[in-house]
């Protein structure tokens, strides 16, 4: 059989896996090494002085040549590195050779760029035939008789892990030719040394072939194969078969690097285009999922967002751009971040849909895709839904029951000239909104809606496992929904987001309208006493009955119509100044005969958090104090 020390980078090699090293491939491995020996087999000897059998030889180079297609192919096959690598080393052993060393350039250049680091090289792989006795007992009699004369113990394969290559050394000469020699030529004899070690040789009567593996640009590694002394020696068509072994070797290590790359750059413009982690606003619990189309391809035009609004509301989103490729995730990240600038202006979700269906315009005639916009109100307990041609939101009440929500379902975004409407709809404590993209619930096998009917009946029995009284937690829910997709499901990228709606109880809530005169920051502060005593929060009245105290006075500075005063309890106090006026405060340092600009100071070193949002109608200035106990 064949032993596959690990790889030198840390990872385990793909021949060293459990699944791989059963009892029938041992034994295939052992009958493989018996045949090594006719795979390719010696030069017809004839009496003396009489010229080779030319049947012979034409039987022998149709077995090199169909040698060289079948390993060619398993190189061909991998589509990363460590499998182009594994091809290589299992094409080579025990057929063409009895051992192999893999050297790669230590980093390996991608493309066109040009290395500035020193020529080094790393053992990426070796692989040698060991036959034990035990392997060997299932086989005949012919065939151990054909295994070649391997000794268990013997050292087939001595190499440094590490060479630099010097300029104008006879390793760097050896590589820069590119073609294969043999072990024993002058340059090889020079070469061998360098690379394998300055205290390590080739044991005595072994063959060597020393292969360059030169990619599109330049050499990006090494290639030794090894034949022991029983084994038939290389003769001179072998170097063909190196050569081509080692070409197709280097040519897909340079693919697999490139695709190693852009693999890395579609991750990293998936990651940043996505958020990196949900907020944590009052009232509302969120978890989030994204699954790729596939592997190959990691890149998408999926996406969802949570973003916090005034008045402790939440805006939630789901969109999703047709297509899989960089275009697609390039066109998501810019209209996720015009949803993120219109959520911030606190606009309908019908005119957020009108706006970004303007800006795909702008995009391009073709840029489509579809987009569900939802706010939620946890002191109302109301949630307003506009969609955009995208799969309807399914809601999971407490009690188990599961409903897909009847929301007007709209042109998708880019069609332009169309009017999205928007629907109010109850949001009970409790209920869980689950809003996903059509990969979840439509493929090949189903339409989108058996698909919504299937994702209805998962969350229902799902609910039924926590009791009518407890809803399922919500990560273990999102991780219950993607495993109802089968081996045929995935045809699309899948976007997950769900939120849990706990509300905020009237109960926590006080509210009261200002008006914009001299005498609003002493009401203020009166209403804003009695109702911490109310809750029981009189620690805390004296920092914010100040805060509160700075925040209206400078609100009725520029007002016109009554302040709106809000307080909320929850596991913090916010307290919320609104006013008409859309210019935002600043925070400034004032000077020392300045009789203004200290509020906000005094707002930034109390308060735990503070903002300001511009409203359509003006703006908020709040808040966050922590509460003790």
């Amino acid at each position: 059989m064949t032993e596959h020390p690990p790889s030198h980078e840390g990872r385990q090699p793909l021949a060293a896996r459990p699944q791989e090293r059963t009892r029938p491939r041992q034994r295939d491995a052992a009958v493989a090494a018996a045949a090594a020996a006719t795979a390719i087999p010696a030069p017809a000897k004839g009496p003396a002085g009489a010229s080779p059998d030319p049947q012979a030889a034409t039987r022998r180079e149709g077995d090199r040549l169909r040698f060289v297609g079948a390993a060619t192919r398993r190189i061909a096959r991998g589509i990363d590195l460590d499998e182009i690598v594994l091809g290589l080393c299992r094409a080579s052993v025990p057929t063409f050779s009895d051992a192999i060393l893999v050297y790669l350039r230590d980093p390996l250049p991608v493309g066109d760029e040009r290395p500035v680091n020193p020529f080094v090289l790393r053992l990426r792989r070796s692989d040698r035939l060991r036959l034990t006795d035990e392997e060997t007992e299932s086989l005949s009699e012919t065939e151990r008789l054909r295994l070649p004369a391997v000794d268990p113990q013997a050292d087939l394969m001595p190499a440094a892990e590490l060479c630099e290559v010097r300029a104008g050394s006879a390793l760097a000469e050896v590589l820069r030719g590119v073609r294969p020699v043999f072990g024993d030529s002058a340059a090889a004899r020079v070469a061998l040394p360098e690379l394998l070690g300055a205290d390590r040789t080739v044991p005595s009567g072994h063959r060597v072939i020393l292969a360059p593996l030169r990619g599109r640009r330049r050499v990006i590694g090494a290639a030794v194969f090894l034949r022991g002394a029983e084994r038939p020696a290389f003769e001179a068509n072998d170097l063909l078969v190196a050569a081509q072994l080692a070409t197709h070797t280097a040519l897909g290590i340079d693919k697999a690097v490139l695709y190693g790359r852009e693999a890395y750059i579609a991750d990293e413009l998936q990651r940043t285009m996505l958020p990196d982690s949900l907020p944590q606003p009052t009232g509302v619990k969120l978890a989030s999922r994204y699954l790729p189309a596939a592997e190959t391809a990691r890149v998408g035009g999926d996406w969802y967002d949570a973003i916090p609004l005034p008045g402790s509301r939440v805006a939630l989103v789901v969109g999703d751009v047709m297509g899989h490729s960089m275009t697609s995730a390039a066109i998501m990240g810019q209209l996720r971040t015009t949803a993120q600038t219109l959520a911030g202006l606190d606009l309908p979700p019908q005119e957020v849909l009108h706006h970004l269906d303007e800006q795909a315009q702008r995009l391009g005639s073709d840029r489509m895709a579809t987009c569900l916009y939802a706010v939620y109100d946890p002191v109302a307990h109301r949630i307003t839904v506009a969609n955009a041609g995208h799969p309807p939101p399914v809601l999971l009440h407490l009690g188990g029951r599961a409903e897909v929500l009847r929301v007007p379902p709209g042109a998708p975004i880019g069609v332009g000239g169309v009017d999205f409407e928007a629907v109010e709809l109850d949001a009970p404590a409790g209920a869980t909104l689950l809003l996903y993209t059509d990969g979840l619930v439509e493929s090949r096998l189903r339409d989108v809606w058996t698909g919504i009917e299937l994702l209805r009946e998962r969350l229902a029995a799902t609910a039924r496992l926590t009791g009518p009284d407890h809803s399922p937690p919500l990560e273990a829910l999102c991780d219950d929904v993607l495993d109802m997709l089968g081996p045929g499901d995935r045809d699309d990228d899948i976007a997950l987001l769900a939120a849990r709606f706990d509300g905020i109880a009237p109960s926590d809530v006080a509210y009261w309208f200002l008006d914009p005169d001299e005498s609003a920051p002493g009401r203020a502060r009166r209403l804003a006493r009695r109702a911490l005593g109310r809750w029981g929060l009189d620690e805390l009245s004296d920092s914010v009955e100040l805060l509160i105290s700075e925040v209206v006075t400078n609100a009725v500075r520029y007002a016109e119509r009554p302040v709106t005063l809000r307080l909320l309890r929850t596991e913090t106090l916010r307290c919320e100044v609104g006013d008409d006026s859309p210019q935002l405060p600043r925070q400034r340092r004032a000077k020392d005969m300045d009789e203004n600009g200290r509020g906000l100071f005094l707002v930034n070193r109390l308060a735990r958090r503070w903002g300001a949002t511009r409203l359509s109608t003006g703006k908020v200035v709040w808040f966050e104090m922590p509460v003790r106990g």
